[in-house]
């Protein structure tokens, strides 16, 4: 496909690009990236660009990570850091702020808590895990330790009522989805874990200037990345992004042309 590029996209060197990856860099749930994208991003990283990786997921894929070759991952919604193979940052919730988040009425829920090296799930009776819960070899959640804990997430129809009665009691956590696109599941972070967050340690980590960071993003919680980045790509059509973004890539899947079109530029100028 043709790309036209805005004529104001960065291209003065040092520059970093942070990516989303469920609807961003990879289909939703997919766990490769598509060929034209990873050609792009080998492409990128030869021209000097630095590449991170900022998800809610906890464990970006494997096949992500070979291609990537990422200079930092950010997972759980930017609560833990990972500079090169180095751990930057991991935000826990204090015991009273894990005792709020798990506090609800919401009966019939799916609970899931992530750790640094497993998840453990409390799963109504007759209710199925995922598949990806049980690649993950998930445990009970009556077996959780009560440290530890990143992030919180809540599988239920009515998780709209809990994030409005958390974020009236507790306004410091972080609270993602329980809107357009994911209006059935609901994160909660710790103070401070939120990808935003996660955009600016990175940068200040690899000696990048803020307004020298590119952040691409699709879904709600990617709007605090793409408000505090020099420049923001969506992709997508989200309404509530739409006033934070400098440009729109239409979907996922063109993804790796316009990056292709960024590259083109980024080597012209050498």
């Amino acid at each position: 496909m043709t790309v036209t590029l805005p004529a104001d996209l960065p291209v003065t060197p040092p520059l970093l690009m942070a990516f989303d990856l469920d609807g961003t860099l990879i289909p939703d749930a997919g766990r490769e990236v598509q060929p034209d994208a990873a050609q792009a991003l080998a492409r990128l990283r030869a021209l000097g660009v630095k590449l991170a990786i900022i998800t809610g997921r906890d464990t970006p894929p494997s096949q992500v990570l070979r291609v990537m070759e990422p200079d930092a991952v950010a997972t759980n919604n930017g609560g833990r850091i990972l500079i090169g193979e180095d751990l930057h940052t991991e935000a826990r919730f204090s015991d009273a702020d894990l005792e709020a988040a798990l506090a609800h009425e919401l009966d019939g829920a799916r609970v899931v808590l992530f750790t640094a090296d497993g998840l453990y799930v409390d799963l109504p009776p007759g209710v199925e895990p995922e598949p990806w819960m049980v690649l993950r070899q998930f445990r009970p959640l009556a077996d959780a330790p009560r440290e530890g804990i990143l992030k919180v997430g809540y599988y239920h129809p009515q998780v709209a009522a809990l994030a409005g009665r958390l974020r009236t009691t507790h306004p410091h956590l972080v609270l993602t989805g329980a809107q357009d696109p994911y209006p059935h599941f609901l994160t909660v972070t710790p103070q401070g874990a939120h990808k935003g967050a996660a955009l600016t340690l990175i940068a200040d980590a690899l000696n990048v200037p803020h307004t020298q960071t590119v952040a691409f993003g699709d879904s709600d919680n990617d709007e605090a990345m793409l408000e505090i980045a020099g420049y923001a790509v969506q992709v997508g059509s989200l309404p509530l992004l739409t006033p934070h973004a400098n440009t729109r890539v239409p979907q996922q899947a063109d993804l790796g042309a316009f990056l292709h079109a960024w590259a083109d530029r980024l080597a012209a100028t050498r």
